[in-house]
């Protein structure tokens, strides 16, 4: 049960930083460093963006949930 919790924060980890590094730049910081101008070329539809925050939204749950079951699971 651990393990397979474990495979789940690691792979709903590296999903969410991937999530979170295609949402597009919506100001000069970090995001315009890391091609923020060529994702804004990419992604213009607001139909695109609303379902990149959802996804985002539902794997920040699933990690959040992992983190909690695997602190309940592994509390001594």
């Amino acid at each position: 049960m651990t393990i397979g919790i474990s495979i789940a924060l690691i792979l709903s980890s590296l999903l969410l930083v991937l999530l979170v590094l295609l949402h597009k730049g919506k100001g000069g910081g970090l995001s315009d460093m890391f091609g923020g101008g060529f994702s804004s070329s990419l992604g213009g539809s607001s139909v695109v963006e609303r379902n990149l925050d959802r996804l985002t939204i539902i794997t920040g749950v699933i990690w959040f949930v992992c983190i909690i079951a695997l602190g309940l699971l592994l509390k001594p």
